[in-house]
């Protein structure tokens, strides 16, 4: 009698268990197909990359945009061109608080995290860092000019709490064909 009431117990707890991940993952897949989750769907594909460095010159590089984990996630492979700045982010929209999060990490040690949102044709990720200098400032990036084959993307500082924007990089994205 004992043997079977422990039968009946680890089939119990094993039916709860599979209940359980069945939810969560029903959960997460149903939030991945909402249509904001597509609404960074424009930067995906294959990207040559074009900015100016401090002394005006053209500097270049790729970025590889792909979704990835069940279509979940979008991951970012950036470097420039001879590969001495290489850098990656995860990109994914969180239903519960309604915004965009992303975490970059590089070859420089350098790790950041945004939150954000795509509004009035722009995606706008935001955060509180801090400058050289070590001060706090606020920091985001903007990804606008938004067409099929080519966007804008600038990184940009405030030091007045965000009443004021100060552009550091701008870079023309177009669309390896």
């Amino acid at each position: 009698m004992k043997l079977t009431i422990k039968v009946l117990l680890h089939i119990l707890a094993s039916i709860a268990i599979f209940l359980s991940y069945k939810i969560a993952y029903s959960q997460t897949e149903s939030t991945c197909n909402l249509p904001e989750a597509s609404q960074f769907d424009f930067w995906l594909g294959e990207w040559n990359l074009e900015w100016y460095d401090k002394d005006g010159k053209i500097q270049t590089g790729t970025n590889i945009i792909a979704k990835v984990l069940s279509g979940c996630v979008i991951e970012e492979n950036f470097s420039n061109s001879d590969n001495t700045f290489i850098g990656r982010s995860f990109s994914v929209y969180n239903a519960n608080k309604k915004v965009w999060l992303q975490t970059w990490v590089d070859n420089a040690s350098g790790y950041l995290d945004f939150s954000g949102a795509f509004e009035n044709g722009k995606m706008i990720l935001s955060r509180k860092g801090l400058n050289r200098a070590g001060k706090e400032v606020m920091q985001r990036m903007v990804f606008y000019d938004i067409s099929q084959n080519e966007l804008y993307w600038n990184w940009e500082s405030s030091e007045d709490d965000g009443k004021t924007w100060h552009l550091l990089w701008k870079i023309h994205y177009k669309r390896k064909i």
